[in-house]
């Protein structure tokens, strides 16, 4: 169907749909995490396997779908995708077996790039520069909100004991999304894509300043994930002893990263990446430690600054990385993709052992040192800045 049909606003509202219905299905588990732990009775590391396994499936796929994405058309891929994350969603709602949950969560993390990773080719693919840059700002601001999407139908819309439910609902939400999808979304402006001729991977790793970037996707996502995914076990222990809802209300935090990221995005260009990567990994590391205030204003502002210094570093990153880059950019972005979500799931992973040593001291430990590597990865940006000069 040609895009005039649905007119530029619909195209960004089935972009911002179809995104934001992947990234909600991501984090379905995290809120009730504390409920899945006595329901299947297994510690908190094995039951942040439901969000950590969903994120390994990504980062693992997601190259493959980029470069398949590069060689066949979109729509397919994105019918494939829908299909597969919405029937193993309804999976996960039916099993009583732990492992059972989480392979079934593994399979919707390695099909959620298609419906991510394929949209952005198309839309690539599709559209004009001028109209590609403002879809893609729907396309980022869906994610934002899919991922707090995730957090409120978990563990506020439905009650946290009926968890199940919430699977069933946003099966249903992404069928609705990825048949939308394929109504209405314009036909490809190319059936066969050209080759690109850029470098490969394996260039894009061996050159320093983008592997320092991938660094500080790595690390970000790390100290982010990790703190988020065992918020829920603090905040429902002592001192605390906070119901999931008010858990759950706490993830609106998430919500700062919609005004932050654009503006990071400004400040970057005036201050130049390396300074704005280390004022980022300051008010980062600045609200991590504030989480240990056993007071629920102090909890409550540290998670607000804990956004909008990780949305800080993120845009500064992603900047970062496209600026220097005349070719490839389609991969060296899938690289930066892989080492974002391989740090957010080796974060929940390697902050459960901290949380079962040494408590919530032990993640904000953690997470200090790996924001001390982005801070540092700053310093030596804002040091190639001053040679080139």
């Amino acid at each position: 169907m040609p895009a005039h049909r649905i007119g530029f606003f619909g195209l960004q509202a089935l972009v911002f749909t179809l995104v934001s219905a992947a990234f909600t299905a991501i984090y379905l588990t995290q809120p009730v995490l504390p409920v899945i732990r006595q329901e299947f009775g297994v510690d908190e590391k094995r039951a942040s396997l439901t969000v950590s396994a969903v994120i390994l499936g990504i980062a693992l796929s997601n190259l493959p779908f980029g470069r398949l994405s590069d060689r066949t058309r979109i729509k397919p891929l994105i019918a494939v995708g829908g299909a597969v994350v919405a029937v193993f969603g309804l999976f996960v709602a039916l099993t009583h077996d732990i492992a059972l949950l989480v392979a079934f969560r593994f399979v919707q993390g390695l099909f959620i790039p298609a419906l991510t990773t394929c949209l952005a080719a198309y839309l690539a693919r599709s559209l004009p520069a001028d109209r590609l840059s403002v879809v893609m700002g729907s396309y980022v601001a869906a994610t934002v909100v899919g991922g707090l999407m995730g957090r409120l139908i978990g563990g506020f819309i439905h009650p946290p004991l009926n968890w199940r439910y919430a699977f069933v609902s946003v099966s249903a939400l992404v069928a609705a999304a990825t048949l939308a999808a394929l109504r209405w979304l314009p036909r490809e402006a190319s059936e066969r894509p050209e080759p690109d001729q850029g470098v490969g991977f394996l260039c894009l790793l061996a050159r320093p300043d983008l592997l320092r970037i991938y660094a500080v996707a790595f690390c970000a996502f790390f100290v982010f994930s990790g703190l988020f995914n065992y918020l829920p076990f603090y905040l429902s222990g002592p001192p605390f002893g906070f119901s999931t809802n008010f858990v759950t209300f706490m993830y609106l935090a998430y919500l700062i990263g919609v005004v932050v990221a654009p503006l990071s995005g400004r400040v970057s260009n005036r201050l130049g990446s390396g300074a704005t990567l280390c004022v980022g990994a300051a008010v980062f590391a600045a609200a991590l430690v504030a989480t240990r205030i056993p007071s629920a204003w102090a909890v409550g502002a540290g998670l607000c600054g804990v956004c909008a210094g990780f949305f800080t570093v993120h845009a500064a990153a992603v900047g970062a990385l496209n600026r220097r880059l005349s070719s490839s950019r389609g991969r060296a972005n899938a690289l930066y993709i892989l080492f974002y979500y391989l740090g957010g799931s080796a974060g929940i992973t390697l902050s459960g052992f901290a949380y079962q040593r040494c408590g919530w001291a032990g993640v904000v430990g953690l997470g200090l040192m790996l924001l001390a590597l982005i801070a540092g990865a700053g310093i030596a940006e804002v040091r190639g800045r001053a040679r080139c000069a």
